[in-house]
């Protein structure tokens, strides 16, 4: 077991990114941080140090328990890192989950006519008509 592993190889090996080059490209384009500190792919980790990994909308942080450059299978991950997302971005993902359409992904156009009319359901409920309302019910008929 090594004291150190290159950041991509790690996150890749760690099951955080499911190919390598999403790993290393989150890594160019700023997504992770080390102890708060934007990292280049070959970046060396150590056990210890506190990884955020930024996947809109939340930031996910991992503190290093192992230093790995070889995949494992998902019942050796917990031996790997130990989870310390904020709680909060927990949160925000549920909440980004069940607002569902509303804040649409750039790029993917215009809504069709069925996401249009959920869309206005959605924010603008039915309003019921009461004078259709029929209070003619007796406790007696049944």
């Amino acid at each position: 077991m090594a004291d150190t592993a290159r950041i991509d190889k790690w996150l890749w090996a760690s099951r955080i990114f499911k190919t390598r080059s999403l790993a290393a490209n989150a890594c160019k384009n700023g997504r992770v941080t080390i102890n708060g500190v934007n990292v280049k792919p070959s970046h060396m980790v150590k056990i210890g140090e506190t990884v955020s990994v930024k996947k809109p909308p939340v930031t996910y942080s991992f503190k290093i328990l192992q230093c790995i450059e070889q995949r494992v299978g998902a019942k050796l991950i917990p031996g790997i890192y130990e989870n310390v997302t904020d709680p909060k971005q927990y949160e925000i993902l549920e909440m980004n989950r069940i607002s569902g359409f509303i804040d649409r992904a750039r790029g993917t156009g215009r809504p069709t006519k069925k996401e249009r009319r959920s869309l206005d359901a959605f924010i603008e409920p039915a309003e019921f008509g009461f004078d259709d309302w029929d209070d003619s019910f007796d406790d007696d008929e049944f």
